[in-house]
């Protein structure tokens, strides 16, 4: 019930939006969202349904995504990459390197960090009368049953956003979940990568309409599945 209260404030603010400009959206992360833009990827497939439903003269999608960026990278190049662009909507998608690159680069975020940085990047956008909207990090590796080395982070780091978005009382796009749920009904060899990846982090052109079609569902573009 609250996520749908959630979408439906976001509907009707973008609603409010339909004016002469199109909404400006900027998808605002890390290499996911860096490949969404190239074809196949899932804010290519997202212009793609809005030429189709002839919807591009309401709606202008900006991936603003670099690899290998953690939150606090997105908070460094907030000003350039995001409010000088003056967007009306911006999708925060980060999380995976905080957590992965703790095992590949020691480095990451530690979880405290995370959510500090994450609300300060709220409470930015939110100061500037940007619409905020919040996606979980889908997976790195995606064996089912919490199999994969990274999954207790991931969850520990999308429960965090979870909080942050019923906190703020901000539409969330729940990735985590999806990609969990897809991988449990679809991953019958329990194979850790080639369902929703190319490598068991970065999306194939499967992993990519998920995340597409739960983009545009959750702006309020697309309606939402029945089963939801």
């Amino acid at each position: 019930m609250r996520s749908f209260f959630y979408l439906l404030t976001l509907g009707i603010v973008l609603c409010s939006f339909q004016k002469q400009s199109p909404v400006r959206i900027i998808f605002f992360g890390d290499s996911i969202t860096q490949m969404g833009v190239d074809k196949d990827g899932y804010i290519w497939q997202m212009q793609q349904y809005l030429q189709d439903k002839k919807l591009t003269d309401r709606y202008e999608l900006i991936g603003a995504g670099i690899g290998g960026n953690k939150v606090y990278d997105l908070y460094l190049r907030y000003e350039a990459d995001v409010l000088a662009k003056r967007p009306d909507v911006v999708v925060i998608y980060i999380g995976v390197n905080d957590v992965w690159h703790k095992t590949t680069h020691g480095t990451g975020t530690d979880a405290d960090k995370f959510e500090r940085f994450y609300r300060a990047l709220i409470e930015k956008m939110k100061n500037a009368g940007i619409k905020v909207v919040l996606a979980t990090p889908a997976g790195i590796g995606e064996k089912k049953s919490n199999a994969n080395p990274q999954d207790a982070d991931l969850n520990r780091y999308s429960d965090i956003i979870r909080k942050l978005a019923g906190g703020y009382q901000l539409p969330l796009v729940d990735l985590r979940q999806l990609w969990q749920q897809y991988n449990e009904a679809n991953n019958s060899n329990n194979d850790e990568k080639g369902i929703l990846t190319t490598d068991r982090v970065h999306l194939n052109q499967t992993g990519n309409a998920l995340v597409a079609n739960a983009m545009l569902q959750a702006l309020g573009i697309a309606p939402q599945a029945k089963n939801q």
